[in-house]
């Protein structure tokens, strides 16, 4: 398959200083986490640029949420192999990782070299109230895509409801996602000869999973001071598995670092966290502020790679196949419960961020003047962001 919407007129190499250059600028600005970086890509890929309609973009935040790793990098790499191939698959989504490792890795370079965090909680504050503006209208604006008739709102408030319950948000996207396929069996008398052979497209690009499949499974040996290779290896496992992207990554450092190899103390891995969720782009940069902590440089470059490593991997072999999946009728079924649910539950993590994020009048009146700003006056999200980082800094003690 050919990457999608081409922009005719300009070459392979403009595309990817395009690509380049977005998904640098949106690594640099993303706060909030994955719902907040999935709208503001959105907003430039589809809403401004226009690279990709919003059904292609609710496919590739479908299947990226179906896949272990975190959803907004695996988007941003889906992104780039629609608009430039191979090449913008490695583009995209190491341009999107390259800012937020390299702000993280000075925040550890400053954690031990001085032994303690940043304070800037005042313009965190700012940043997250000005955050959920923009996930909200961007939730809005995929709703109205992904919610094509009665019977998918129907399923997008029962995945709503099986997330505030506590289920498994995997759990919910495949068990929604096959309630649609039945529903088509139940109501679709068309041919079967239209069904995509989903096991023989997969199998078309198996061999670019070859590094995955020869992941090690076998525990590393709990060593004090642990070599660039134990590194690597942890944490390629750990992105390899790693289901629910940055929200469930403390369970997993928790039970690896500070009870399976103690290699940390579980107040570093707090600051560590802490300072993921803090910088912008992916929260899975956390793995640059650990890797510094144990092995420099060199261990937080290892860290990253690792990390991220499967990512690109399963997104190349998703890629190719993704919008020919779309031709099935079962599949498009499946996808459009899919995308319906992530939707869901896009907005649910927003209302639980909003309880977090909207605490007293200053963080209410930035959120409001944001909103205003992106609905009526179409400003940039990314000049809102940064001057409600200001505003919080003036107004909130």
């Amino acid at each position: 398959m050919q990457p999608q919407l081409e922009n005719q007129g300009s070459s392979r190499i403009e595309r990817l200083i395009e690509l380049s250059a977005l998904f640098l600028k949106l690594g640099a600005i993303s706060f909030g986490g994955p719902a907040a970086h999935v709208a503001l890509i959105e907003n430039e890929v589809v809403g401004k640029r226009h690279w990709i309609t919003r059904q292609q973009f609710l496919d590739m935040l479908g299947a990226a949420n179906l896949i272990p790793g975190p959803t907004s990098t695996e988007t941003a790499i889906n992104i780039g192999y629609a608009r430039a191939g191979w090449p913008g698959l490695c583009v995209a989504g190491a341009s999107f990782i390259v800012p937020a490792a390299l702000i993280t890795g000075a925040f550890a370079w400053a954690y031990v070299r001085f032994g303690a965090l940043p304070r800037a909680g005042s313009v965190l504050a700012g940043i997250k109230a000005a955050v959920i503006s923009v996930i909200a209208i961007a939730i809005w604006k995929l709703g109205k895509s992904a919610v094509k008739g009665a019977g998918l709102a129907a399923l997008g408030g029962v995945a709503l409801a099986a997330f505030f319950f506590g289920l498994s948000p995997i759990a919910i996207l495949l068990g929604v996602g096959l309630v649609g396929m039945l529903a088509l069996r139940a109501t679709s008398h068309r041919s079967s000869t239209s069904v995509v052979c989903v096991p023989a497209l997969l199998a078309q690009n198996w061999r670019w999973m070859g590094v995955a499949a020869a992941t090690p499974a076998a525990v590393l040996p709990a060593v004090k001071g642990p070599s660039l290779s134990a590194i690597g290896l942890f944490f390629l496992k750990v992105g390899a598995v790693l289901y629910g992207g940055g929200y469930v990554l403390l369970a997993f450092l928790e039970q690896g670092l500070v009870h399976q190899h103690a290699w940390l103390t579980r107040q570093q891995l707090l600051d560590a966290v802490a300072i993921g969720q803090f910088t912008p782009g992916p929260v899975l940069s956390t793995a640059t502020f650990i890797g510094y902590i144990l092995g420099g440089f060199p261990g937080a470059a290892v860290a990253t790679v690792a990390i991220f490593l499967p990512s690109f991997l399963y997104v190349a072999l998703l890629a190719p196949v993704l919008f020919r999946l779309r031709k099935s009728p079962w599949m498009a079924a499946f996808l459009d419960s899919v995308n319906v649910c992530a939707v869901a539950l896009m907005a649910g993590v927003t209302f639980k961020l909003a309880v977090d994020a909207l605490r007293g009048w200053p963080t209410w009146v930035i959120a409001a003047i944001a909103l205003a700003a992106l609905l009526r006056w179409k400003i940039n999200p990314a000049w809102v962001v940064f001057a409600a980082g200001i505003a919080g800094f003036i107004t909130i003690r």
